[in-house]
């Protein structure tokens, strides 16, 4: 079952109004989107129960595009569905995170060099943007805003390479990543040391440097799981 592709910028939450308005077609993408973005943000956490009907109720449509939101979730390891049980957020399947990684630094550095070779002054001012957006939301301790300014610097540079499509493809890949990565940002100065990262990043862009800019994002990524060498799994994550 092919899911639905992400868009290459972060996206607005759906309001339930608007899912409730929505026709039948498009209602269970709206409900899955919002679930999904409650799952990786840990709104809901690993466990959390699901139901369909407190579901359905709260975006006024019926329990056919949930049921269907639901099934795609649990084709992305999001939700767990245990017949006569009920259905639950998923555990962080922490065994399978260093490959996620491997397959997304490898994505990501060669978008980095292609974006380094085309990047115009107005790409670079918008990349420019992006991390001042992240300093005022680290400033803040918007966490939330902060994770959107960081998924919109990233997308941007795959836009600027020509392949928008690979972060599509590092979306689908990173999803439990990120659900791990909000148990670990809020660790003091973890949010700075992106921030640094991102910053080295377009230095090498800037610079007209593929080997910096690939160098800096290798380094960043190679930060975001910085407890797998230890091999000690957080709270709600599974071997």
């Amino acid at each position: 079952m092919e899911l639905p592709k992400e868009s290459v910028r972060p996206r607005r939450r759906a309001s339930p109004s608007r899912v409730a308005g929505a026709s039948s077609a498009s209602a269970w993408r709206l409900v899955y989107q919002n679930l999904r973005d409650d799952i990786v943000s840990l709104r809901l956490k690993p466990g959390d129960p699901i139901s369909e009907k407190e579901v359905a109720a709260r975006y006024g449509v019926s329990r056919t595009p949930v049921r269907e939101a639901i099934q795609r979730l649990a084709d992305e390891r999001l939700v767990e569905i245990f017949p006569q049980s009920g259905t639950f957020v998923a555990r962080i399947p922490y065994g399978d995170l260093p490959e996620a990684m491997v397959i997304r630094k490898a994505l990501e550095t060669a978008s980095v060099r292609l974006a380094t070779e085309k990047a115009t002054r107005s790409q670079l001012l918008a990349l420019a943007t992006i991390v001042e957006q992240q300093r005022e939301a680290a400033e803040a301790n918007d966490r939330g805003a902060f994770h959107r300014a960081d998924e919109a610097f990233h997308a941007k540079i795959a836009e600027i390479s020509g392949f928008p499509g690979i972060w599509r493809q590092v979306l689908q890949v990173k999803v439990q990543v990120d659900r791990y990565r909000r148990l670990t940002l809020s660790q003091e100065g973890r949010m700075a040391q992106v921030i640094a990262d991102h910053e080295r990043i377009l230095a090498g862009i800037t610079a007209g440097n593929p080997q910096d800019a690939e160098i800096g994002m290798a380094l960043h990524l190679d930060a975001v799981l910085p407890d797998t060498v230890e091999g000690k799994p957080t709270d709600g994550t599974t071997d």
